[in-house]
Parts: structure tokens; sequence; C-alpha cells
């Protein structure tokens, strides 16, 4: 008797697994099946909560950040966005919304700088030489860009420049070059965008071949400069 018992148990179980095969394949049909439903939002709602969610954040979020909070399609976000930033910057507020390369942060406005410097601390301000400038604009135009590369275009070394504009946060390591040695590749950074006032490197207005070889000529007058001052010294 125990075996026909056993052979029970095996039928028994035989079907259940079966049982819960089947279950499962519906299942996966059924969520396979399902479409995903996106919310929609008067604008007037998206200026009010995209408002809640940057204050609350308190940096840079992101658009698909954004938009898989509110349960939206990303591109359709996107687009409602250019009415929130509209409405929401045409408001008597002492902040204003701003874009940076598909994210969107809160900031306080300009012209209420110096009431804000009486009760908070002044941010310290980068000191952007002249080599500075010029190698945070060879960045900003030709990004990603190696060192090497900005050597090329400013005729010296960039090493103490890059290191600098890397320190006040405007320049940063975007990646490596598929290349021998895998140099490092360099980029612009949020902060650029925030303190040069632009919401992408794509606003930046265009620069002229001939700027380039001021660039390339003032690099050069530096470069004299260093070596008389060494020669000078021996």
């Amino acid at each position: 008797m125990k075996p026909m018992r056993q052979n029970e148990d095996k039928m028994g179980m035989g079907e259940i697994k079966e049982n819960e095969a089947t279950v499962n394949e519906i299942t996966l049909e059924n969520v396979e099946e399902q479409p995903v439903v996106y919310k929609e939002y008067s604008t007037e709602y998206l200026v009010s909560a995209v408002e809640a969610i940057l204050f609350s954040i308190g940096e840079s979020v992101s658009v698909d950040r954004l938009a898989k909070a509110l349960e939206m399609e990303t591109k359709k976000l996107s687009k409602q966005m250019e009415e929130v930033l509209e409405i929401y910057n045409q408001s008597d507020r002492g902040i204003k919304m701003v874009e940076l390369e598909n994210a969107y942060q809160l900031c306080t406005r300009n012209e209420y700088y110096d009431v804000l410097t009486k009760v908070v601390c002044t941010p310290k301000k980068p000191n952007l030489t002249d080599v500075l400038l010029e190698t945070l604009s060879i960045v900003a135009y030709k990004q990603p860009i190696t060192r090497p590369e900005i050597e090329a275009i400013r005729g010296v070394s960039c090493a103490h420049a890059i290191n600098k504009l890397m320190e006040y946060g405007l320049v940063d390591e975007v990646g490596r070059l598929d290349a021998p040695g895998r140099p490092i590749l360099f980029g612009t950074t949020e902060e650029f965008l925030r303190s040069f006032g632009v919401a992408s490197t794509e606003e930046l207005p265009m620069i002229s071949p001939d700027k380039i070889e001021d660039f390339k000529k003032e690099a050069q007058e530096e470069a004299n400069e260093i070596t008389l001052g060494l020669d000078n010294e021996s």
C-alpha cells in the first residue's frame, strides 16, 4: 500500500507543478499585454509639483527622474517643462527655475545677491585668469577632449589650468578615450552652466577660427615669458 501512496503523491505533485506553470504563464502574458499608462497634468499643476520636488531635493533633478516621480512620459514632460519655466520665471519670486542639460534646479535670482550675502556666507568666486579662461573655453567648445589635445591647441602645458578648473568645479573627468594609454577626457559641469547662465553648451556663442589663433599666440607669449624667466634665474 505504501508504494501506491507514493505514486499518488507523485502524481499530485506533478499536477500542482503543471498548474503553477500554467498560472505563471498566464500572469506573464497579462503583464506583457498590459500597456504602460502615463499620467497627464495641467501646466499649472506641474509648476507647483516640480517646484515642490526641486525645493525638497535642493539640487538639480534630471527630467527622467522628474518623469518617473510624476509617472509621465519623458518626452511629454520635457515639452511641457518649457511652459513651466516660462510661467515660473515670470512670477515675482526671489528664486528662479533653471534648466541644466536636461535637468532642472531652483536658484536665487541674481538681483538679490547683495541681500543674501548679509545673512549667508558669501560663496568663494573662482579667480579665472586669462590662462584659465582660455583653457575653459577650449574644453567647453571641444568637449570631450583630452589634455594633449588642449595642449596642442594652446601650445603649452595645461596640467595646472585643468587641475584648477576641476578644483573650481567647472571641469571634470567624463571618461577615457578609446586609444593607446586611454587618456582622460574632460568636459564642463553643471556648475559651469550655472556660472555662465546657460542651459546647455549649445547656447554658448559661436567661436571663430581667429579666436583659436589668438589662443595659440597668447599661449606662445606665455611660454616665451616662462622661458625668459628661467634664463634670467640661471
